[in-house]
């Protein structure tokens, strides 16, 4: 994965508010096409956003990467791998690939997977951390197995508190603190959570976690484990520096908080809330006067399904029901379809915004806190109508 072959004559320039929105575009990362490098070292691949107006499914070789550390193997023997599973159990297990693709129940849905800090680039005042724009997100067929049947088979003893998991990437400085996540016992139990070896009918990508990944639908990618290979279950609470101190936002209303503030409690961020874009008009695109378009677009409702959409060509004052297209899951983007007949010369803001089963809609205005965590506010795709 030399950082030299990974680089393209092409670049794009996000609109952030801080500027140094400017970024190439990767070409050589293994298993991944044209993709907005954000980061060599570990790898950093940003989707680039036309992708999304392909389809509500993203595709493998454009999925965004997100890496904690640069040590990630570069092939995986799927002989001698094994997913250790232990701790607060009657009996360990040691599964090999061969082992998991051979369990019943396989289960297979759509899901939206999306890095904690996607958008954070557009985060006023401006946050430390990867600058990414929207393109930290992607939607995939996850096919695997239930977490809960494999704890089932390694039996989980009275007393249980959470469930860790471990990847096979590691820290680069000996002495920091290996990337690990936990679930709660029953929230690892609930049916949902997979051990996937499979998306959007393939093998997973080896930068998106080859050969098995954790799937937790409906809350943040960080809980995500990528190259999954150990699973231990804790009789106490963790406080693994993943858990405790990174990845927390503040316990408020929309994770919200003011610069500078100070005594905010502080949880792990957790459930994914809804968000709706444009997809086929890019900022600063130029219509004609009475021109009927077509305006379309992706959302999803976070941790519940999409209930509705509403488009506005005029900046908010007015809203209407889009048109919602295939429901491929409560986890899954869904298409949205609007049309719009401009009617005044000028520049003008066509917003979106998604409210989701759980009755949680878009707000206004964005929210801020100082990791540039779970951004979400109605979007705003400013054009010209000549």
């Amino acid at each position: 994965m030399a950082a030299g072959s990974a680089f393209a004559a092409k670049s794009v320039d996000f609109p952030f508010p801080g500027g140094v929105g400017e970024r190439e575009i990767a070409t050589g990362f293994p298993g991944k096409g044209a993709m907005v490098l954000q980061r060599t070292r570990p790898p950093l691949l940003e989707t680039p956003f036309e992708v999304f107006d392909q389809g509500v499914f993203t595709p493998n070789d454009r999925f965004f990467v997100r890496w904690h550390y640069a040590v990630i193997p570069t092939s995986i023997d799927v002989e001698s791998f094994r997913l250790n599973v232990h701790g607060a159990v009657d009996k360990p297990l040691t599964l090999s690939l061969a082992d998991i693709l051979a369990m019943p129940g396989r289960i297979e849905y759509a899901a939206v997977n999306q890095c904690s800090g996607n958008s954070r680039g557009f985060f006023q005042p401006r946050v430390p951390g990867g600058q990414w724009a929207n393109g930290a997100m992607g939607n995939a067929k996850w096919t695997g197995v239930p977490l809960k049947a494999v704890l089932d088979r390694a039996g989980v003893k009275a007393g249980a508190v959470q469930v860790r998991f471990n990847g096979l990437d590691t820290p680069v400085v000996a002495g920091s603190p290996d990337f690990m996540k936990s679930l709660s016992v029953d929230h690892a139990r609930d049916g949902e959570v997979m051990i996937a070896f499979a998306m959007n009918g393939k093998p997973l990508p080896l930068l998106n976690g080859f050969p098995v990944r954790l799937v937790v639908p409906g809350w943040y990618s960080t809980y995500w484990v990528k190259m999954l290979n150990d699973i231990e279950i804790l009789d106490h609470p963790d406080e693994n520096f993943w858990i405790k101190t990174a990845y927390t936002i503040p316990d408020t209303p929309h994770a919200d908080m003011k610069p500078g503030q100070t005594g905010v409690p502080m949880v792990p961020i957790n459930r994914m809330v809804p968000r709706s874009f444009v997809t086929n008009i890019r900022e600063g695109a130029k219509l004609r006067l009475g021109n009927p378009v077509t305006v379309r677009g992706i959302a999803f409702g976070g941790d519940s399904g999409v209930a509705k959409v509403e488009f506005s060509g005029d900046g908010g004052q007015k809203w209407e029901t889009a048109q919602l297209g295939k429901d491929e899951g409560k986890y899954s983007f869904r298409r949205w379809e609007a049309h719009l007949v401009p009617r005044t010369t000028g520049v003008q803001a066509l917003m979106v915004r998604c409210t989701n089963t759980a009755g949680v809609v878009q707000p206004d205005t964005p929210n801020w806190n100082p990791a540039g965590f779970m951004r979400n506010v109605i979007e705003t795709t400013h054009v010209s109508v000549l």
